[in-house]
């Protein structure tokens, strides 16, 4: 089961107050629902891929709006093996949709009720509605973080933005084909909108795994830091040594200053030492790091000008 999949579960079993209730059962008929007319009745589809998100549904609309509905389980076609579950009310539609502020009569209204919308407690159960509907989310192990919720209508995408913003959980959103989608990107604010929505249990797993994998992230990093360190230490050592050797073949160490002849004699002894633990070499010394590093440059201008004659 994918770490969506789990947090939905977890969100399903959540006890709500029937105003939250409300605002939840909103959110999930307006984005999975197809409303049609039967003998000239209205009737309700609601259709996931999630069983549980299904009885929800259904639980929710019996025990706060007495709408009687029905279970249906379909197989999806072509290569897909998930099963889809409708939830079918006949009786009492139109009269749900109108309790969720989703219907006024015959119009369909495309906005978020302002009910659910600047009430800060039931925003929070409307968007945890619309996560159950259609959001998903990568796994927190994965290469990116990332949450994202799909809308079908560009009015309900905007208000959701809005809603989420509130919130100051900086969401962003993306024009597609069919549709618009509004998405998380910073580890942070999926944490705080996991929270946010309730899933509590979630929240405490990413936090985690999110922990775990930036301290492994960074111990990466300083041990690549080291590693080039030690890199750009050998390949300057090499160098060093190399033209030390020049010098002392076309003209003899002997004719160095004394400071460079010290400095000279101490990188061939400690081929590997850094600077700083060069300078504690030094006959005489110790000397700083950048008193080597300065007679070291002198070594190589001067192998510099011998190679040039």
């Amino acid at each position: 089961m994918s770490f969506a999949s789990e947090t939905k579960n977890e969100l399903t079993h959540l006890i709500v107050h029937p105003e939250h209730a409300r605002a939840e059962l909103s959110a999930m008929i307006r984005m999975n629902g197809a409303i049609g007319l039967q003998q000239g009745k209205i009737i309700l589809n609601v259709q996931t891929e999630n069983a549980a998100i299904a009885r929800r549904i259904y639980v929710l609309a019996k025990e706060h709006f007495n709408a009687e509905g029905e279970l249906l389980v379909r197989r999806k076609m072509k290569l897909k093996k998930n099963n889809v579950y409708i939830v079918r009310f006949k009786s009492k539609a139109g009269e749900l949709l109108e309790a969720l502020h989703i219907m006024d009569g015959l119009m369909i209204n495309p906005h978020v009720d302002p009910h659910f919308k600047d009430d800060e407690e039931l925003r929070r159960s409307y968007l945890r509605g619309a996560f159950l509907a259609t959001g998903s989310m990568n796994h927190p192990e994965s290469a990116s973080y990332h949450l994202e919720i799909y809308s079908q209508q560009e009015e309900h995408n905007e208000d959701l933005l809005e809603m989420l913003n509130d919130c100051a959980l900086n969401a962003k959103t993306i024009d597609r084909r069919q549709g618009h989608i509004i998405y998380l990107k910073e580890a942070e604010k999926i944490g705080d909108f996991l929270a946010l929505i309730g899933a509590t249990n979630a929240r405490l797993t990413f936090e985690n795994i999110r922990i775990v994998r930036d301290l492994r992230n960074s111990a990466n990093r300083i041990v690549n830091c080291e590693v080039a360190n030690l890199n750009k230490v050998a390949e300057a050592s090499a160098k060093q040594i190399k033209n030390i050797k020049k010098i002392d073949e076309m003209m003899g160490l002997s004719q160095l200053p004394e400071k460079l002849q010290q400095i000279a004699l101490a990188r061939l002894k400690f081929p590997d030492a850094n600077l700083t633990e060069l300078g504690k070499h030094v006959e005489g010394g110790p000397i700083s790091k950048s008193g080597v590093n300065h007679r070291l440059r002198k070594l190589n201008d001067i192998a510099d000008q011998l190679e040039k004659r």
